[in-house]
């Protein structure tokens, strides 16, 4: 199982797109308080679009908390990091997988990073970019794992419209 962690976001519309992503994705979602914005909030419903019924996501006083309720293998994604997601053999890791993503405006703190240095990864970028928008970094990072295991249990091809949708007028 893949697992996307928000440690304290702030912004309602990067959660309401991230929501949509895990939706998309049947990953599940994590949050850790402090949050900046009520989760019934109408701009994380937008956001969400009607995906938001298809999420559960699941709220944590801290990260002390969310650690001792949830085992598995931990990635933080920081700008600190010195790797990238495609580095990591994500289908050699026999647990549920936990993608960590800080706090829009601060990232995730040094005394959570520093222990698990090995763990910490970087999307590549130009030097003098600080950071990509929160909800593209997860749908980056996400993708990317789901490729390494094959998209597990993902349609390839359009659903609603049927697949052959572009070979009919």
């Amino acid at each position: 199982m893949i697992h996307i962690v928000l440690f304290q976001p702030e912004i309602p519309q990067n959660t309401g797109n991230i929501m949509r992503t895990c939706a998309a994705t049947n990953t599940r979602l994590h949050l850790i308080k402090p949050l900046g914005f009520k989760l019934d909030e109408k701009s994380v419903r937008r956001s969400g679009m009607d995906y938001r019924d298809m999420v559960e996501a699941e709220v944590y006083e801290d990260f002390e908390d969310f650690s001792a309720k949830n085992k598995g293998r931990y990635f933080f994604i920081t700008r600190y990091g010195q790797k990238a997601p495609s580095d990591v053999k994500f289908q050699a890791v026999n647990e549920d997988i936990y993608l960590i993503f800080g706090r829009e405006s601060t990232g995730i703190p040094k005394a959570i990073l520093r222990p698990h240095i090995e763990d910490c990864l970087r999307l590549p970028m130009v030097a003098d970019a600080r950071s990509l928008n929160l909800s593209n970094t997860v749908a980056i990072v996400v993708y990317e794992v789901l490729r390494q295991l094959d998209y597990p249990g993902l349609s390839p091809v359009e659903v609603l419209k049927g697949e052959d949708w572009l070979s009919h007028d």
